[in-house]
C-alpha cells in the first residue's frame, strides 16, 4: 500500500477515529487504526466493539492495500509531522514507512484483514436532523446522564421518535433534562437508548453547521450516524427506559420569571463558599418583594437579593447549586421561568412551548437554621 495526503487531512482523519480506540482492551488489534486504501478512497476506521468510527481521508492512492497501525504511535507521529504532504507506504511484511519532508518513521503494522470493521446496518429506519440541532441537543442534555454503571439505562439518553417530534431525555436520579425537536417529516414511533459516550464523541466531531444534515439509521440494537464523510456506529443500550411522563406535571403553586444571566452569576458566586465534596444547598426564599438566595458553609455565608416576577405562593426551598447551574448554562433564553409546588416537590425550568424542560429535585434542609 502507498498513499499520499496532506498532514492536515491525515490529522483530521486520525483525530476523528481516535475517539473509538479503546483505552483498555486485551485485543491488541483494537488498539489500532485501520487504513483501508483497497478501493477508490482512503478510509480510516477505529472500533472498540461498542463504538465504531469510519471517515474518508482526502488523498492519493498510489498503490492499493490495507494496514492496521498502533493508534497511539500513529496519532503522535501524525501530530508532530511537518506541515506538508505525508506518504505512508507498507511492504509485504507489514512494515510501514511514514515520510514527510526529511522526517521518516518506520513502524510495524498488522494485517488489515484481522481488523474488526463496522457492523453493517440496513438503511431502512432513519431520521434526518441538522448537525447544528444534534450538537445543540447533546449540549443541552448530556450533563444529566449518570456517570457510573450502577444503572446502565441512566448512562444513556432516550431518543423518543413520534411522528414529526424527536424527544431526547437524560436523567441521573436527581434531575431530568428534556429537549423536544420538531422534525421536517413524519416517522414511525420508536424509542432508542443511545450511550452517553457515543453522543459525547459525536458532538466533538460535528461541525454544527445549520444546513449540513445528519442521517440517523437504526435497528433494534445498533445506531448509525452518517454526516459529512464520516460514519459513527454505536450499540444501543438494551432495556425499557423510565416512564418520564409520570414524572412531569403542569401543576404549580409558585411561578417565577427571572433574568437567566443574573440568576446564574448569583449562584456561581454563592458556590465560592462551598468546598469540593460539600453538599451545601442553595436556599431560595421567594416572596412578593423578590428572591433571596442564601448559602451557609464552614467557610462562611452569603446572601443576595434578585428581582423576579412572581405568581402564586411564597416558598422557601433548597437545591444542589451545581444542578441549577448546569441547566442554566445550556439555556439560551434571556429569561427563565421556574415552576414549583412545595419544598418537597421538583422544580421545573421550561419555556412556553416546552422545547426544553429541566426537572431538579429539591434538597432537604432545616428551615429553622435559615437566617431570613
Amino acid at each position: 500500500m502507498k498513499i499520499i495526503c496532506s498532514k492536515a487531512n491525515l490529522l483530521k482523519g486520525v483525530n476523528t477515529v481516535l475517539k473509538a480506540v479503546p483505552t483498555n482492551t486485551t485485543m491488541d488489534i483494537l488498539k489500532c487504526i485501520l487504513i483501508d486504501a483497497s478501493a477508490n478512497e482512503i478510509k480510516f476506521t477505529a472500533n472498540d466493539m461498542e463504538l465504531g468510527i469510519e471517515t474518508i481521508v482526502e488523498g492519493e492512492i498510489v498503490k492499493r492495500g490495507m494496514i492496521a497501525l498502533d493508534a497511539r504511535f500513529f496519532s503522535e507521529i501524525a501530530r508532530k509531522l511537518p506541515e506538508n504532504d505525508v506518504t505512508i507506504e507498507t511492504d509485504q511484511n507489514m512494515n510501514t514507512l511514514i515520510t514527510c519532508e526529511r522526517a521518516k518513521f518506520n513502524i510495524a503494522g498488522r494485517a488489515g484483514d484481522d481488523f474488526s470493521g463496522l457492523p453493517y446496518i440496513e438503511k431502512n429506519d432513519h431520521i434526518t436532523i441538522s448537525q447544528f440541532t444534534l450538537k445543540d441537543v447533546i449540549r443541552q442534555t448530556i450533563f444529566s446522564i449518570a456517570d457510573n454503571e450502577n444503572n446502565k439505562l441512566m448512562t444513556g439518553e432516550l431518543f423518543d421518535i413520534n411522528e414529526n417530534t424527536l424527544r431526547v431525555v437524560s436523567l441521573d436520579g436527581h434531575r431530568i433534562s428534556i429537549r423536544n425537536i420538531e422534525l421536517k417529516e413524519n416517522y414511525e414511533p420508536r424509542k432508542l437508548i443511545v450511550p452517553g459516550k457515543t453522543l459525547q464523541e459525536i458532538s466533538k466531531i460535528l461541525t454544527g453547521e445549520a444546513e449540513d444534515p445528519v442521517n440517523i439509521f437504526f435497528t433494534d440494537n445498533l445506531m448509525l450516524f452518517e454526516f459529512d464523510q464520516t460514519k459513527v456506529v454505536s450499540r444501543l443500550i438494551e432495556g425499557k427506559y423510565f416512564s418520564i411522563d409520570q414524572m412531569l406535571s403542569s401543576d404549580y403553586e409558585t411561578r417565577v420569571r427571572i433574568n437567566k444571566r443574573e440568576f446564574l452569576e448569583c449562584i456561581d458566586r454563592a458556590t465560592l463558599l462551598v468546598r469540593e465534596g460539600d453538599k451545601k444547598p442553595i436556599i431560595m426564599d421567594i416572596g412578593d418583594t423578590g428572591m433571596k438566595l442564601m448559602i451557609q458553609s464552614a467557610v462562611g455565608s452569603m446572601d443576595e437579593d434578585l428581582a423576579i416576577e412572581k405568581e402564586g405562593k411564597d416558598i422557601l426551598i433548597g437545591f444542589n447549586p451545581k444542578f441549577f447551574m448546569d441547566a442554566l448554562r445550556v439555556i439560551d433564553d434571556e429569561e427563565v421561568v421556574l415552576y414549583m409546588v412545595n419544598p418537597k416537590a421538583p422544580c421545573f425550568i421550561k419555556d412556553e412551548d416546552e422545547t426544553y424542560i429541566y426537572l431538579i429535585l429539591p434538597v432537604n434542609f432545616n428551615p429553622a437554621s435559615v437566617n431570613r
